[in-house]
């Protein structure tokens, strides 16, 4: 059976359950965005619930189109198509998303997903010591890598 046979129908529930997580998760990414950069959560609400629109929009193309493509191809899709300076809504696309910064959505997606990994601890338990020291030295390089990375870009631009 073909990937795109085996994806779950479109239901209401879903719908739901994904309205409920957005909403959760762009209040926390404004709040974020608050305690990190200094912008007032009603500013940064309404680039979080366009950002979380075009998700739901995505998702719901991704459970609706028979091709076999990963949702974020449709959601970066439609986010390239609302901002493209030929778009008759783009000012208003970018005026509102440049108040959000990406690290509190960042922030709120690894926390995310640590919870989806702490959920199925034995699952990954099931890896074994091997999967396990993968997994770190994975993290680890990753953070030491970006963490080289920024201070060479930093140390460049004459901030650090």
């Amino acid at each position: 059976m073909a990937r795109s046979e085996k994806k779950s129908m479109l239901t209401i529930e879903n719908v739901v359950d994904w309205i409920i997580l957005l909403f959760i998760f762009s209040l926390i990414a404004c709040v974020g965005n608050y305690v990190g950069f200094s912008t007032p959560v009603w500013e940064a609400l309404p680039g979080m619930m366009i950002l979380s629109i075009m998700t739901l929009l995505g998702l719901i193309l991704h459970r609706v189109i028979p091709i076999d493509l990963p949702a974020i191809v449709y959601i970066s899709i439609i986010g390239v198509l609302v901002a493209l300076p030929s778009s008759p809504i783009s000012n208003t696309i970018v005026k509102y998303t440049n108040k959000v910064s990406l690290l509190p959505i960042c922030t709120v997606i690894l926390a995310y997903s640590g919870i989806a990994i702490g959920k199925s601890w034995t699952e990954f338990e099931k890896m074994g010591w091997r999967g396990i020291l993968v997994t770190v030295c994975v993290v680890t390089g990753t953070y030491l890598c970006s963490a080289v990375i920024a201070h060479i870009v930093l140390s460049m631009q004459g901030i650090i």
